[in-house]
């Protein structure tokens, strides 16, 4: 039985290896093995709302052992470090407890084909001090560590009062760094329902810093103003063409040399694949760590390694790389399930063609702004406010049906509309 290994369990390697283990797992055709360092799945548009406590991943989270036994696939716990192409084997870091015991060994696992989905984590360029004084959102466990200092800093400036007030840095004007600015003033809002009268988010001072000439550089300058307006309109401080080259326990030094005072500063600057990729020998990878890829989503250098998501380098036609965004890994992982699928069969493979959908930047429950269709109207509709909300949500929607199927699914938004009113808003612990 042929053994394929989808390492990563992000938006596109989840949604794959659920469709492989439906079509192949299932009916005994394949064993279908996801690989990922975390027990737990959050999308990661998501992980902003996670790092304020807007979200908890306890209860919004997708367990992908408990995920596993419902769609035909097995799920292993592990890091890995090292990928061997030649002899098809990937090699995963030992597992020690909280005390530093070791649990499991270094391990090898073999594949007949492996699909990279790792994803990328933030790129700090190298710049001093970034590493150790600024947090980062790269995953669930980041964001739940950002939201526990943050929650310490709320109580700060609750308990002494008067003018004190909570400065927080952001650097990266992507669409992370803009959703968390507004989403910071709407939690700072909410404390007062829990205790914490002396909050509001006229006691938060956010600096959201870019080092290009505008904010959202890679979507169009419409939405782009739009979202500035309303960040300025709360009271964000937007400083674009501002970069920063030392990061410093007191705050962030920009290159002029001006120190930007900061209680908590977050990192979401840039993007690159796992340090570990670039070091794998037999694959063509960009300075960003990505591996080059054919039409088909292989790797130009391995017919039997796909790559997708934030690690896939995939250029178009028109010489541009494909994007990295959820709706990018989404399609990524339907035309790789269809060429495995092919590949079984012995039928040609089919190209992957990018299909711009459009894009969306939810301001919290301020505003939310984009543009609907992209390229399949060969130009794009604006929308806004509560018409952009619907479809920003509905996007999240869609990634649970294609993980669970549509019943479930809509149980588990069922459920969420429940617990909103029965749980607290905020993640307070």
């Amino acid at each position: 039985m042929k053994k394929i290994v989808v390492l990563g369990g992000g938006a596109g390697g989840l949604e794959l290896v659920t469709r492989l283990g439906h079509s192949l797992g299932k009916r005994k055709h394949a064993e279908v093995t996801l690989i990922d360092r975390s027990q737990t799945h959050i999308w990661k548009p998501l992980l902003h709302e996670v790092a304020t406590g807007s979200l908890d991943i306890n209860t919004d989270g997708i367990n992908y052992r408990a995920h596993s036994t419902k769609h035909h696939y097995k799920f292993k716990l592990g890091t890995a470090y090292d990928i061997d192409p030649e002899n098809k084997v990937i090699r995963l870091e030992s597992i020690c407890d909280d005390k530093g015991h070791e649990v499991l060994p270094t391990r090898e696992v073999s594949y007949d084909t492996l699909v990279l989905a790792v994803g990328s984590v933030s790129n700090d360029f190298g710049t001093p001090g970034v590493s150790d004084h600024c947090y980062f959102l790269d995953s669930h466990r980041q964001a739940e560590r950002f939201q526990q200092a943050l929650l310490q800093q709320f109580m700060r400036v609750h308990q002494l009062g008067g003018d004190e007030k909570l400065h927080i840095s952001i650097v990266g004007g992507g669409a992370t760094g803009v959703e968390l600015s507004a989403e910071l003033f709407h939690v700072a809002d909410l404390l007062k329902t829990y205790g914490m009268t002396e909050m509001s988010k006229d006691k938060v001072k956010v600096e959201l810093i870019e080092a290009g000439p505008r904010l959202l550089p890679a979507l169009p300058d419409r939405i782009a103003n739009n979202a500035k307006q309303e960040l300025e309109r709360l009271g964000v401080h937007v400083h674009e063409a501002t970069r920063i080259t030392e990061a410093r326990e007191e705050g962030l030094v920009t290159a002029e040399g001006k120190v930007i005072t900061s209680d908590l500063m977050i990192w979401a600057a840039g993007v690159k694949a796992p340090e570990f990729i670039k070091n794998i020998e037999g694959l063509e990878t960009t300075r960003n760590n990505q591996v080059m890829v054919k039409g088909t989503l292989q790797s130009t250098l391995h017919d039997d390694l796909y790559v997708i998501g934030d690690c896939c380098a995939c250029q178009q036609a028109n010489g541009n790389f494909v994007p990295p965004r959820a709706q990018s890994a989404h399609q990524m992982a339907s035309l790789v399930h269809e060429n495995i699928l092919a590949s079984f069969k012995n039928e040609p493979l089919k190209d992957y063609q990018y299909k711009d959908y459009g894009s969306l930047v939810n301001l919290s429950r301020y505003s939310t702004v984009g543009s609907l269709m992209g390229n399949l109207m060969k130009g794009s509709m604006f929308v806004e406010g509560r018409l952009a909300r619907f479809v920003y949500v509905s996007l999240y929607r869609l990634h649970l049906i294609a993980i669970h199927g549509w019943f479930k699914a809509m149980i588990i938004l069922a459920a969420q509309r429940i617990g909103k009113v029965v749980k607290p808003k905020l993640k307070l612990h």
